[in-house]
């Protein structure tokens, strides 16, 4: 959950101190063009992250002594786990599919991870600073990292978070987003219409309820026929604002999201879109409607279209932690404040960040401990990216949740497992951040999480709050 864990033996720390002595020993880490997105931190990002944080690295001589080659491989493999910079340096490239290029903004969990490990200095690792004296960040990289880290997130991430809070990596939701008024009503019908199902029995709001926080509050959905899959159902309010939908991401957008549900044998069942358009056609009124927004007649695109723009609507404002990030110092009271401060310390903010408190990033359930081993009972599901992308790589790396509302929206985690925020916040300790939780500062975590409760359509969101 954190920009962490770096070989003990890798090369650029050696580099920076034959840099100190005269010799510029430094090689190129390969395929990274783009240090221009780090500006000012380029060459602190260079010489001492990327080499450990970065797929095309060169493994440095003695990685060949019998009995060390094992442990450097593996030093190599948890740096990657727990910040791949090809992903955010090189993969965003013009040309590589992955991206929308140099005009991309570093992801707010990256400036976040960078940050905490600045801020906390446990990054380069003291082991490997005391072997590589040349790779420590002095007083000048740390500056230039954390005035870098602001201005993106003001340049790229701003609100309207009062001006002492506008660095904050949690930020205010917004009221809401431009939309198209007859579009989200009508999407807002679809959303709610049982015939995308197969057998009309099942809306896409039976696994989505407004009246339970956009979920179901089950392990897993039940879809038509009794069936269940084996992966919880997330929230769809403030969905608008994850990186990409799904917790292996396959779906870009909320439209794409939109049109997986439906034809899902075990979800809604339908077998095509034409088997759904037949029966929504045969409604004179919601044809009319549809045809004054999509003349080009019925299809998958309009109708899932509808339902994003639809979805677009559900965010969830002015909680009371919205409220003091605007400036208000009364809307937390202290143990809430120390909750949230809490938070950060324990590395939750290097995931769960911005206005969703989650969605920007994908991580590994298993980065510090071996979380399916311990939990047993493996699930399909639990190969999380993998299952999307087929790179090994992926396996066990979910979306980061968001956490808005997560007071309302339990059980929790991918394997729907968890029924208490407590054994949630230990848990993400325990396998994430790497840092038991003690019962009381969890306690205190717990009673900031459920700060961040919101309005719906100007009143509070309904659901049931867990108890723990």
């Amino acid at each position: 959950m954190g920009f962490a864990a770096p070989s003990l033996y890798a090369v650029p720390g050696a580099h920076a101190a034959a840099a100190e002595k005269g010799a510029d020993a430094r090689r190129p880490v390969k395929g990274v063009p783009q240090m221009d997105k780090f500006k000012q931190v380029s060459e602190v990002v260079r010489d001492k992250c990327m080499a450990c944080h970065s797929r095309d690295y060169d493994l440095p001589f003695y990685a060949k002594v019998p009995g060390i080659k094992q442990m450097i491989e593996k030093d190599f493999r948890d740096g990657l786990r727990a910040m791949d910079l090809n992903v955010e340096l090189v993969d965003a490239a013009p040309g590589s599919g992955q991206g929308s290029g140099n005009d991309a903004p570093v992801g707010e969990a990256t400036i976040a991870k960078m940050e905490w490990v600045v801020l906390n200095e446990t990054m380069p690792p003291a082991k490997f600073t005391a072997v590589h004296w040349g790779s420590r960040l002095n007083a000048e990289d740390r500056k230039a990292v954390l005035e870098w880290a602001a201005a993106t997130r003001a340049a790229h991430y701003s609100t309207d978070a009062a001006p002492n809070r506008a660095n904050e990596p949690l930020q205010p939701l917004p009221a809401s987003l431009p939309t198209d008024s007859r579009k989200v009503a009508l999407g807002e019908r679809l959303f709610n219409d049982k015939r995308l199902s197969a057998d009309n029995t099942l809306a896409c709001s039976g696994c989505h309820a407004e009246d339970k926080a956009g979920t179901d509050n089950r392990r897993f959905a039940e879809g038509i026929r009794k069936q269940f899959g084996d992966i919880n159902a997330p929230t769809t309010f403030n969905a608008v604002f994850n990186v990409r939908q799904f917790w292996n991401g396959r779906a870009a957008d909320l439209q794409e999201q939109a049109g997986g549900p439906p034809l899902n044998p075990i979800e809604m069942g339908s077998r095509d879109w034409q088997e759904i358009i037949a029966k929504l056609a045969a409604d004179a009124p919601l044809t009319a409607e549809y045809a004054a927004l999509y003349p080009g007649g019925w299809s998958a695109a309009g109708i899932t279209d509808a339902i994003a723009e639809y979805e677009k609507t559900l965010i969830t404002p002015n909680s009371r932690f919205d409220k003091w990030l605007k400036g208000d110092d009364k809307a937390l009271n202290q143990a809430e404040m120390d909750g949230y401060q809490r938070f950060k310390a324990y590395r939750c903010s290097s995931c769960h960040v911005g206005k969703a408190v989650g969605g920007q990033s994908f991580e590994y359930m298993d980065l510090k401990a071996d979380y399916f081993k311990d939990r047993g009972n493996p699930l399909g599901s639990d190969a999380g990216m993998k299952d999307f992308t087929k790179k090994p790589e992926d396996l066990h790396r979910f979306k980061v949740p968001n956490l808005r509302n997560i007071e309302l929206t339990a059980p929790y985690m991918h394997d729907g497992t968890v029924t208490t925020l407590d054994d949630a916040v230990r848990i993400m300790g325990a396998y994430l951040s790497g840092m038991p939780i003690p019962e009381g500062d969890r306690a205190l975590i717990v009673s900031f999480l459920r700060t961040l409760t919101g309005e719906y359509k100007g009143k509070p969101l309904t659901g049931v709050a867990v108890a723990k």
